[in-house]
């Protein structure tokens, strides 16, 4: 029987606060799954012989059944409630990677990595949709560290299978990193308070009236399109880029890591920014900044470009916290998971797709070309971001 929709009393702080901890640890440990994947790539490659093209495969396949999922984990959260959902999603996740350890061919590795990015499909929407829902209208900030946590999950779990994979066999670092997925599902099903399919009136967004949410996240949405598209096109060309300037291989590896650190701190800055600038001057100013900077890069020599990479990433990454702490302003109170998992379907596909079609555009005028459409891809949501002001004020 689906849990209770009724309207529930206000969440107390120690009870918001468990949510949101719990959310954040559930996100690093998702991200870093999702992560972890290329670092075990040259490893899979010498122990099944895989070409590029395979390798490539086994990367979209976890992406690709994450993305088409989420408006499912939505749906099943409503019948089963998002503490349970949560939980067996991350037991399926790391059950996926326990399966890849023991698998002994292509494709069993294939369906290993597809049953782990089905698990991982419940937690952005589910995770995401309760810190919205205990926080109400203050939940632009807690959204913004809950985003960040994801940063420091692809910084750690990769890190820890890299070295594990020095130790012992990579299965059974695959089995260790399992078990801290089994660790986590437990820690869900215990830790997570129950999360109201509704809020108290009090708590709701003021999305509740439902005027211009239609309208308003269908413009949010397509921000987030752009805005991965922007992120994820100028990531694929910026080693070319550096290298173009006499960047070392080290170098270059050192100039991604300023970026990286950048954008965690831009995701975790931005949410709370928004809050005070508003949402629209914001994703003005992230989005006119990556513009004016990737330009700047495409031009200046090497060591002026290393001290610009912290704030582009700033730019890049920042974006993304402010549109995320929006998503529940522009949804219907009782449907935020569903509204989280279109978005999420949005741009995790935007990520897939996006540096394909840049690629195909590099081949065509080069890479300061496509770089250059980069920008001008981020100059494009300018007026998206105006027209999305009207729409919050009628919210």
């Amino acid at each position: 029987m689906p849990p209770s929709t009724a309207a529930q009393p206000s969440p107390s702080a120690a009870s918001r606060s468990r949510v949101l901890w719990v959310s954040c640890a559930a996100h690093a440990l998702h991200d870093g799954y999702t992560d972890m994947i290329y670092v075990l790539l040259p490893t899979w490659q010498a122990d099944f012989g895989l070409s590029y093209g395979a390798l490539a495969m086994l990367r979209g396949l976890y992406a690709g059944t994450m993305a088409s999922l989420q408006l499912t984990a939505g749906r099943l959260a409503h019948r089963l409630g998002s503490r349970a959902t949560l939980a067996l999603g991350t037991l399926l996740a790391a059950a996926g990677y326990a399966a890849a350890g023991a698998s002994g061919s292509l494709l069993g590795l294939c369906a290993a990595l597809a049953l782990s990015g089905a698990g991982s499909s419940t937690q952005h929407p589910l995770a995401s949709g309760a810190v919205s829902r205990v926080y109400g209208r203050e939940a632009r900030g807690p959204l913004g560290i809950y985003n960040f946590s994801g940063d420091l999950g692809k910084a750690a779990l990769p890190a820890a299978v890299s070295l594990l994979i020095t130790l012992m066999p990579w299965r059974h670092a695959l089995w260790v990193m399992a078990a801290l997925g089994c660790i986590a599902a437990a820690a869900i099903a215990l830790l997570l308070p129950a999360i109201p399919q509704k809020q108290a009136a009090a708590e709701a967004p003021a999305s509740e009236g439902h005027r211009g949410a239609g309208t308003g996240f269908a413009l949010l949405f397509t921000i987030g399109v752009l805005d991965t598209a922007v992120r994820m096109g100028l990531l694929t060309f910026l080693p070319f880029l550096l290298q173009a300037k006499g960047a070392s291989t080290p170098m270059v590896g050192t100039a991604l890591a300023l970026v990286f650190a950048g954008g965690a701190a831009g995701k975790f800055l931005c949410g709370w920014l928004g809050a005070r600038m508003g949402v629209v001057g914001t994703v003005l100013a992230t989005e006119g900044g990556t513009a004016a900077l990737t330009v700047a890069v495409m031009f200046t020599p090497l060591a002026p470009t290393l001290v610009l990479l912290p704030l582009l990433g700033l730019m890049l990454n920042g974006t993304s916290s402010v549109l995320y702490g929006t998503v529940p302003e522009l949804s219907h109170p009782d449907k935020t998971e569903r509204a989280f998992a279109l978005f999420y379907t949005g741009t995790i596909g935007s990520g897939a797709v996006a540096p394909v079609l840049y690629g195909f555009l590099g081949d065509g005028i080069g890479v300061q070309g496509a770089t250059f459409a980069t920008a001008l891809t981020a100059l494009a949501i300018f007026p998206l971001a105006m027209a999305l002001r009207s729409r919050l004020q009628a919210a």
